[in-house]
């Protein structure tokens, strides 16, 4: 093979047929070969390195999807020969991007949990900088994005829930209104009653004193009232919890008389009992596409004018399956 295959292997995968570059690179590996990373940034002007603001959270108690989007994004960096710089602004959201520019330690910026009218995007803009979103931007903003779609993934369980035959059914918002979450109520909450069934919203109580005890004190309630809802949908997997507790002080069973589904599939679905149906985000798909897209706009190749929109993947387990003696004390509940 010549210098210029392997050179091209190492700096422009995309320009090798994937056979050969499988060949160039088994013989690097082989060789036990590491490329010196400056003399590649003297020679090509890049960083191959990709700054990522992580989102704002709480080290004592972790976003677990956004943990696991930040593995995904990092094994789909490297295997484009990227490395991700992980940073966090203070209290400046344009100044860290600016900084972080002029020092010309990154050739582009990947940002998620992304607003309305959102300050980083629109400095980026400002900065004709590469960078992709994880999320939604406004239509007026560059469509430099990839995003789980919310809406199609509370529709389809819309679906499974009037196939089973409910037809009184509740939706619980988390109580932070972000464009995501509202996306899910709305797609959820749309469909249910373009399937004749009856919705009633409750929304998650304000995050102080007892709020908690608060929810479950109101779904306990609508639980036991006239045309209680049969199945409770949530905005979020944590959301669940609460219900769960609140169909056990209603002295019903999950599962058995009401079904319950979140969103996300967070690690704890499978740790409650029984165990919680979910929405499930493609955090890999979505954390490659980023990459992809981003890449193609640091080699300055045309991209899509438009967004790009991920499927989730409705996750059937036990707290959905309604048995059929549920099914006749629905009946009768309703």
């Amino acid at each position: 093979m010549s210098r210029q295959t392997v050179s091209n292997a190492l700096n422009a995968p995309q320009r090798v047929r994937a056979e050969t570059l499988s060949r160039v690179i088994a013989v690097i590996e082989s060789l036990g070969y590491i490329p010196d990373q400056s003399a590649r940034s003297l020679k090509t002007g890049l960083r191959y390195t990709i700054g990522y603001m992580a989102p704002d959270d709480d080290p004592l108690n972790p976003n677990p999807v956004m943990g696991g989007f930040l593995t995904a994004l990092c094994d789909a960096a490297a295997v484009a020969g990227y490395r991700i710089l992980l940073f966090r602004p203070t209290n400046d959201q344009k100044r860290a991007i600016d900084t972080l520019a002029a020092a010309r330690q990154v050739d582009g910026f990947i940002i998620s949990d992304i607003l309305a009218n959102d300050v980083r995007v629109e400095r980026l803009a400002e900065l004709g900088l590469p960078f992709m979103t994880f999320g939604r931007t406004e239509p007026e903003m560059p469509q430099h994005w990839v995003d789980v779609d919310n809406t199609s993934g509370m529709q389809e369980v819309a679906r499974a829930l009037a196939a089973q035959g409910h037809r009184n059914v509740a939706y619980v918002y988390p109580n932070t209104p972000t464009p995501w979450l509202l996306k899910r109520a709305e797609g959820f909450t749309d469909a249910a009653r373009e399937l004749s069934m009856s919705v009633t919203e409750i929304h998650e109580p304000p995050s102080h004193g007892n709020h908690k005890d608060e929810l479950i004190e109101r779904l306990c309630a609508k639980l036991q009232g006239p045309n209680a809802p049969t199945a409770v949908v949530t905005g979020n997997d944590v959301l669940s919890v609460s219900v769960y507790d609140a169909v056990r002080a209603a002295g019903l069973r999950v599962g058995a008389d009401v079904s319950v589904v979140g969103f996300s599939d967070l690690p704890l679905c499978q740790f409650l009992t029984p165990q919680l149906a979910s929405v499930r985000m493609p955090l890999t798909a979505i954390a490659e596409k980023i990459v992809e897209l981003l890449l193609e706009q640091i080699r300055k190749q045309p991209g899509p004018s438009e967004g790009t929109y991920l499927q989730p993947e409705f996750i059937v387990r036990d707290s959905f399956q309604l048995t059929q003696e549920a099914h006749s004390n629905n009946a009768s509940r309703a």
